[in-house]
Parts: C-alpha cells; sequence; structure tokens
C-alpha cells in the first residue's frame, strides 16, 4: 500500500496547486465509482506559498468547484527567509480565502487541541475546500546560552538554530527535555502513537473489506477501476481515424481528441481559456465541463491560469487513475516551465497541447508569436530523470498523419509528452510507399526519411512541423535544376538520438550537406544540420501581418530554399 503521495514540491506553491489536482481526481474517481473511495486530500502551506502568484489560481478554482475534500493548513508564523511577513505583506489571508468561497479557521497553531479542533470542522464541511490558519511562533521554545528567548528570529529560519545564534543544550532542557538523551521519545508520546496505529489498521482493514464487497458486486467497473489505476488507455485503432486533408495539426489533434473523448473515459483534459482555438473542443464536444458538485464530465475549464493549470496536471496524475493533457498557446509554455520542469523530474504522464507553434500566429504580433520556445522545451530532450531516460519527449509533427501517430506516442509514453501544433494549414506530405498513414508511422523513431533521390544525395534538407512542406516544395525546384534532395522530417530530435547511430546516419549520412529551416531559433536544429551546413531560421521577434505575408518578409517559401541551398553547394 503507498501512504500519501510523494511530490517534488520544492519550489514554493506547487505543492498546494498539486494537492488541487489530487482532489480534482478524487472527484472524478468517485463520480464513476462509488463514494467507498472518498478521501480527503490535506496540504500544507508557508508564508512564502501564499504570496506565491499561483495561490491566487488556485484559491479561485478550489472555491469555485467547491471541493470540500480539499484541506489545507497554513502556518502562519509571520517569518520568512529575508524578512517577516509583515514587511511585505499586509492583506488579509482570512477575507482573501472567504471572497473565493473558502470555509476559513482561524486558531492557535502551537495548540494540538485546537488543530484537532479545526480538522474536524474541516472534514464534516461538505461544500467548500478548507483553510486552516494557524498562527504560530517561529522557533517556539529556542533560548540563547543565558535563557532569554530565541522566538520570532528571522535568522532561525534558514539555518540550524546553533548557527542563528540559539544554545540547543538550553532550548532542549526548556522544552522539557533532557539535552544528554534529546531524541527519547516520551511515554505518552509512545502511547498516544500505538492506540493511533491501532485505530488506522483497523480503519485500513474496514476499507479493504469494502472494496472487495464492491468488486465482487461490481465486477464490470472493477474492471474498469483496474483500467483507469493502471494509466493505461482502451486499444484504439488510430488507423481507422478519418483526418481532413491539408490541414492545421491543431485541427488534426482536434479529430485525435474526439476519438479518445468517446474511448478513453480515464482521460482529463483542461484548456486555459482556449479551447475553440488549440482545439482541446474536439474533446470538450463529447463531454462536459466539470462543475460544483458534478464531476461525471472529463473536461477541466481553468480560465486564464497556464502555471495553476501545468500544476494541477501534475496533481492529477500523481494521484493516478486518470491521464491529464492540458492545451494552450506554444508562446505561454513560458507560464508554464516550473511544472513542467517537475513534471519531467517526476516522470508523470502529462500530455501538452501547444497550438500557434511559430510567427504564422500571424496578426496576434511578436508576443504572441513564439520564437525561442522550442529550443528552450526541446532542451529538456537532453536533460535525464533518474530512470536515465530523456525527461520529455517533445513532437513537432508536420501533417496530420504525423499528429495523428505523435498523439498514439504521447498516451503510451509514461513520460510527459508536448505536442507542438500549427495554428494555420498544412499541405499533406507525400508519401513514398503510397500509403501516407503507415509512412508517419516512423514518427515514433523521432525523424525519417519522407522523400528521397536515386543514389546519393547532394543535399538533406532537415525540419519539423510546417517547414517539412516547404521542403517539400523547394525540393521540387531543386530536382528540377538537377540537384539530387533527400528530406528528413524530425518531429523528435530526442527519440532520434535514441534509435542509436546507426540509425542516425541511415538517414543523415556523413559528408553530405545539410540544410536545415526551422521557425523558431537556428540553434533549434544546430545539432542536426553542423557546422558544415545551413540553417535559416527565424533568429529575431515577429511582426504583426497576416502569415503568408510574414512567410515572404522572413524567407520561409521554396524560392528562398532554392536560393539558399544553391549557395550552399
Amino acid at each position: 500500500t503507498l501512504h500519501g503521495i510523494e511530490n517534488t514540491s520544492g519550489p514554493l506553491g506547487q505543492g498546494h496547486a498539486m494537492a488541487l489536482g489530487a482532489a480534482i481526481a478524487e472527484r472524478f474517481m468517485v463520480a464513476r465509482f462509488g463514494e467507498w473511495m472518498s478521501h480527503k486530500i490535506y496540504t500544507y502551506i508557508s508564508d512564502g506559498g501564499i504570496q506565491e502568484e499561483i495561490s491566487q489560481g488556485v484559491g479561485r478554482i478550489a472555491g469555485h468547484l467547491g471541493l470540500s475534500n480539499l484541506i489545507m493548513y497554513y502556518d502562519s508564523n509571520n517569518v520568512q527567509l529575508s524578512t517577516t511577513v509583515e514587511e511585505v505583506n499586509t492583506e488579509d489571508i482570512t477575507a482573501k480565502y472567504r471572497a473565493w468561497d473558502w470555509n476559513v479557521i482561524n486558531i492557535d497553531g502551537n495548540s494540538a487541541h485546537q488543530i484537532r479542533q479545526a480538522l474536524e470542522k474541516a472534514v464534516a464541511e461538505s461544500n467548500r475546500p478548507t483553510l486552516i490558519i494557524g498562527k504560530t511562533i517561529m522557533g517556539k521554545g529556542a533560548v540563547d546560552a543565558n535563557n532569554a528567548s530565541f522566538e520570532n528570529k528571522v535568522s532561525t529560519h534558514g539555518q540550524p538554530l546553533s548557527s542563528a545564534g540559539a544554545d540547543i543544550k538550553a532550548t532542549i532542557t526548556n522544552l522539557g527535555g533532557d539535552p544528554e538523551n534529546p531524541f527519547a521519545i516520551f511515554e505518552e508520546t509512545r502511547e498516544l502513537y500505538a492506540k493511533r496505529r491501532a485505530e488506522l489498521d483497523k480503519w485500513s482493514r474496514t476499507i479493504e473489506k469494502t472494496e472487495k464487497e464492491w468488486r465482487k458486486a461490481n465486477k464490470e467497473l472493477s474492471s474498469k477501476l483496474d483500467l483507469f489505476l493502471s494509466g493505461k488507455t482502451v486499444e484504439l485503432d488510430f488507423r481507422s481515424l478519418q483526418i481532413k486533408e491539408n490541414q492545421a495539426t491543431r485541427v488534426a489533434s482536434a479529430s485525435v481528441l474526439e476519438l479518445l473523448a468517446d474511448k478513453v473515459e480515464n482521460m482529463i483534459v483542461a484548456s486555459a481559456d482556449l479551447s475553440n482555438s488549440d482545439k482541446t473542443d474536439g474533446f470538450l464536444k463529447k463531454t462536459k465541463a466539470f462543475s460544483k458538485g458534478d464531476f461525471s464530465g472529463n473536461f477541466l475549464q481553468m480560465g486564464v491560469s497556464e502555471l495553476t493549470m501545468a500544476c494541477i496536471m501534475n496533481g492529477l496524475a500523481l494521484h493516478g487513475g486518470v491521464i491529464p493533457a492540458c492545451g494552450t498557446f506554444f508562446v505561454f509554455s513560458d507560464y508554464m516551465k516550473p511544472a513542467i520542469r517537475l513534471s519531467a523530474l517526476m516522470r508523470l504522464h502529462v500530455i501538452y497541447i501547444w497550438s500557434h507553434d511559430s510567427f504564422r500566429v500571424g496578426e496576434d504580433g511578436p508576443t504572441h508569436q513564439p520564437i525561442e520556445q522550442e529550443a528552450q522545451i526541446r532542451l529538456l530532450e537532453h536533460l535525464r530523470n533518474h530512470k536515465g531516460e530523456r525527461s520529455i519527449v517533445v513532437l513537432r509533427p508536420a501533417d496530420g498523419a504525423e499528429t495523428v501517430v505523435a498523439w498514439k506516442i504521447a498516451l503510451e509514453n509514461e513520460r510527459p509528452t508536448a505536442l507542438i501544433l500549427s495554428r494555420q494549414k498544412v499541405a499533406d506530405l507525400p508519401s513514398k510507399s503510397g500509403d501516407r498513414r503507415r509512412d508517419a508511422e516512423q514518427t515514433k523513431k523521432g525523424a525519417y526519411v519522407l522523400a528521397d533521390c536515386e543514389g546519393k544525395p547532394d543535399v538533406v534538407l532537415i525540419a519539423s512541423g510546417s517547414e517539412v512542406a516547404t521542403l517539400v516544395e523547394g525540393a521540387k525546384l531543386l530536382e528540377a535544376d538537377g540537384i539530387k534532395v533527400r528530406i528528413v522530417s524530425v518531429p523528435s530530435e530526442g527519440l532520434l538520438r535514441d534509435q542509436g547511430a546507426e540509425y542516425y546516419k541511415s538517414i543523415l549520412p556523413d559528408g553530405i550537406p545539410r540544410f536545415g529551416l526551422t521557425s523558431g531559433l537556428s540553434i533549434t536544429l544546430e545539432s542536426l544540420v553542423g557546422e558544415n551546413g545551413f540553417i535559416h531560421g527565424l533568429n529575431h521577434f515577429g511582426y504583426s501581418a497576416p502569415y503568408k505575408v510574414l512567410d515572404e518578409k522572413f524567407g520561409f517559401n521554396a524560392p528562398f530554399v532554392y536560393d539558399q541551398v544553391k549557395k550552399l553547394l
């Protein structure tokens, strides 16, 4: 049995946001399998965590959804690392959380009796999340060598008491202990814990009996619960999925999401107020959003709250029983980076759906046009997790066929997966075999030869996403000029590198010039193209204009590819 949930919540604020995710997962599971499996989610927050901006998102969403299964204890001791709290914050925390419709209980946090009473009230609450604000004394009982109080000192926050100036032996004596045997367990404490252990053993046996009886009476639901808890999905027939021709990859993703909404019952999809743009509404059309008291749907409407959303996804994954996915514009992945990093560190099965992947966002202008974001997120492909794997799989599919395979990889992968999708329509790519969907299955290798020549190529053209179709058009001009061309689509450099040197050299042979095209920073393709090749990227901020105008202005068209390759050769 796993007791509790271990989460990596070092960055302040993320821990209680993950707890919110776990609370949503609990309601989701109970809505499908019954109240017998209901449980409370307890989380702890500090003065620093309350100050983090993410507390706004957590407070708003938990209150809005009426998550009475969420109980948060706030250790309000008025001391943080560099200052007292009152030097940086004078807001009314109680009023703020009550405005978000939380049940707020104020207590003396150094009183075990008041803590117990507050917890009993919190457990009895049935409509709202609960915040217990415990006013405590930092370093309670600490004294210096002269037996003068050493409580409420900022200096004790980030270092040992002795380093701050307190006297350890005198403090232990002041607290009623024996400085010669400071780790002795008092007999009354031993008796208290023994009694509590017996109570919990009895409770555990009761729960096990309840589950056993439920499973016996609900064979079909029992099998479904096992599937949910496995983190896997039912078998999906991706080949039969109909994808419209020459569509944006976000639209192809929407078609996949429609299939998943019908077939994958253990999936929760969220969007940060962009479901009709990032096309997660393909999923929403087949289900409904969560609301207070109703978690029978599979969609979480986050509002404008990207970091909170990403943290909630981590909490959903940690709780188990669900496969979380969330969507927004790729440029807003910047807001999500702290939570993405923890997802990668913890090896969580979270799927990120990022649409509007390039300057082709167009008229929204440079604030909404991702340039450096792909290079940033692909850095995590080179960072190993504690299992020695690449900590995240990043996929930027080039057409609808690759998008379908990218989704298949994302569902089967146990690590985080990022799907980077186009806003604008992209041309379906040519097929070497006559079966484009079969060709696209090679996406699982990270890269593959999309189009080739007879014999040894004069140049290898490399790209991912929308730029692959541009290479195809450029290759036609080069071939008409007698130049032998190979085109390699690279949706995931990480997966490509994992195939080994032999496969890598089979598609990117040594000694042949390489030309890379990317709508992001040139450095995105640098390790693939090498110093003897040439990369045409976008190494400046974008501009506000229709995307086709920007394509021409920035040199993302067939004639420019032709000219640059001729110069390279």
